[in-house]
């Protein structure tokens, strides 16, 4: 079976608009394990999964606008990465992403995070879709494998009756 994250850095989706924004939640809990080593005396979320949690926000964002068409959604460039704050256990960050636009294989995003009100990240990035087909017939597989694990965690981050996936 194929993994396909380590840490999963959405705990909800709270609103989705198609094609145009989403906001998700992530709350840190003393309990993730990449706390111990950043840092042990004053833990914090790393800066790299305050961004990664902005990226798999807007993953949500292709795969919802494109009906799970791509099975890879990674990071293909990021600027203007900004970070303004500290983000500690026992904190929950909202993440707001704004599409600038979804193309096929490519798609570009402005976003930043929020807790109790004071920004704490935000920045620019495109990201890159595809399928491993596209490269290698034999990974066809494992592309739908990883679209439907995709499928079963957006039933379990989003809870809008009205969504088609939802229904039993």
């Amino acid at each position: 079976m194929a993994e396909i994250m380590r840490f999963i850095l959405i705990d909800k989706i709270v609103s989705l608009e198609t094609g145009k924004e989403i906001k998700t939640v992530k709350n840190v809990s003393l309990a993730e394990e990449y706390l111990a080593d950043h840092f042990p005396a004053f833990p914090v979320l790393p800066g790299v999964l305050l961004l990664q949690g902005l990226i798999e926000s807007a993953s949500w964002l292709v795969r919802e606008a494109e009906d799970f068409a791509h099975s890879m959604i990674l990071l293909e460039q990021a600027r203007n990465v900004k970070y303004k704050s500290f983000l500690a256990p026992g904190s929950a960050i909202e993440y707001t992403v704004q599409v600038k636009a979804i193309e096929e294989d490519i798609s570009t995003f402005i976003a930043f995070g929020l807790s109790e009100g004071q920004r704490i990240v935000e920045a620019r990035f495109g990201l890159r879709h595809f399928n491993l087909a596209a490269q290698n017939s034999a990974m066809a597989a494992v592309d739908g494998e990883i679209i439907e694990n995709m499928k079963k965690r957006w039933k379990i981050l989003f809870r809008n009756p009205e969504d088609s996936l939802n229904k039993p």
